[in-house]
C-alpha cells in the first residue's frame, strides 16, 4: 500500500508498506529498524518478535521519545511486560500494534510534531 502525507520536508515518513517491507521517503527497508522524524537506526539488534528482549528497547531511551510505537510484524502480538519494563519505568508511552498500523500512526504523530519513535520488527 502507498501512503500519502503532506508534512514537513526533511522528516522521515512512511510512504508505503507490504508484507515484508516498509518504505520510508520512498526507500525500501526489509529488516527491523527504528524510525524517528529526524533519523533512522537501521542497525537495530532486534530481528524478530520471538527474540525481542528488554535490552533491545534500551537504545530507544537514549532517543528521548515521548511515545514508542512497537510494530510486531504482520500480526499484532503483545510482548511480555518485562520486555516493555524499561520504557514503562522511564515513563515513555508505548503502543503495540502490527507494522502497518504503526506506519499509519507514526505518520499522524509526525504531522502533529510529536516526539515519536517507531520500532518495527520486520524479521
Amino acid at each position: 500500500m502507498k501512503l500519502h502525507l503532506s508534512g514537513a520536508a526533511g522528516q522521515n515518513t512512511f510512504t508505503g508498506y507490504g508484507e515484508d517491507h516498509v518504505m520510508i521517503n520512498a526507500r525500501r527497508y526489509e529488516h527491523s529498524l527504528i524510525v524517528l522524524p529526524d533519523r533512522l537506526l537501521t542497525d537495530w539488534a532486534a530481528t524478530s518478535f520471538e527474540t525481542l528482549a528488554a535490552a533491545h528497547l534500551l537504545p530507544l531511551l537514549e532517543l528521548n521519545p515521548e511515545v514508542v510505537l512497537l510494530g510486531t510484524g504482520n500480526l499484532l502480538r503483545f510482548p511480555r511486560p518485562d520486555i516493555l519494563r524499561p520504557l514503562i519505568d522511564a515513563r515513555v508511552g508505548v503502543e503495540v500494534m502490527d507494522v502497518r498500523a504503526a506506519c499509519r500512526t507514526y505518520n499522524i504523530l509526525v504531522s502533529e510534531d510529536r516526539k515519536v519513535a517507531a520500532a518495527l520488527l520486520l524479521g
